[in-house]
C-alpha cells in the first residue's frame, strides 16, 4: 500500500512521542510529515499546508486534542481531513466524545505500529 504523496501532521506535546509516530509512518511509507506541539499549532499548520491525515494526541496544553478535532470538523476546508487519537485515554465516554467529534479512529497509547497501520489501513483516505 503506497502512502507516498500523503501528507500527514502529527500533533502531540511531547517531541519524544511526536518522534515516535513520525518513526512509525516512515516505516509504513510516509514521505511526507510535518508536527505541531499543541491543537492549536495544528490548526494553524492545517490551514497553512495541504494534510492528508492528522495523529493527534488528546491531553495537550493550549488546545486539546478534541478541541483540536472540533475545530478541524467546524472548519469547511479542513473537515474532510482523515483524523486520528492517540491517547492514554481509554474511557468509553472519552472514546464516544471523540467519535461524536467525528475521529476517523482512535488509539490508546502505549501502542505499535502494526496497530498504527491497521488504524490507517481502515480509514481509506
Amino acid at each position: 500500500m503506497g502512502y507516498e504523496g500523503k501528507k500527514v501532521l502529527v500533533v502531540d506535546d511531547s517531541a519524544v512521542m511526536r518522534q515516535i509516530i513520525k518513526k512509525n509512518l516512515k516505516e509504513l511509507g510516509f514521505t511526507e510529515l510535518s508536527e505541531a506541539e499543541d491543537g492549536a499549532a495544528g490548526l494553524k499548520k492545517a490551514g497553512e499546508e495541504p494534510v492528508d491525515l492528522i495523529v493527534s494526541d488528546w491531553n495537550m496544553p493550549n488546545m486539546t486534542g478534541l478541541e483540536f478535532l472540533k475545530a478541524v470538523r467546524a472548519d469547511a476546508n479542513l473537515k474532510g481531513i482523515a483524523f486520528i487519537m492517540v491517547t492514554s485515554e481509554a474511557d468509553k465516554e472519552k472514546i464516544m466524545e471523540a467519535v461524536q467529534a467525528g475521529v476517523n479512529q482512535y488509539i490508546v497509547k502505549p501502542f505499535n505500529a502494526m496497530q498504527l497501520e491497521e488504524k490507517i489501513k481502515a480509514i481509506k483516505f
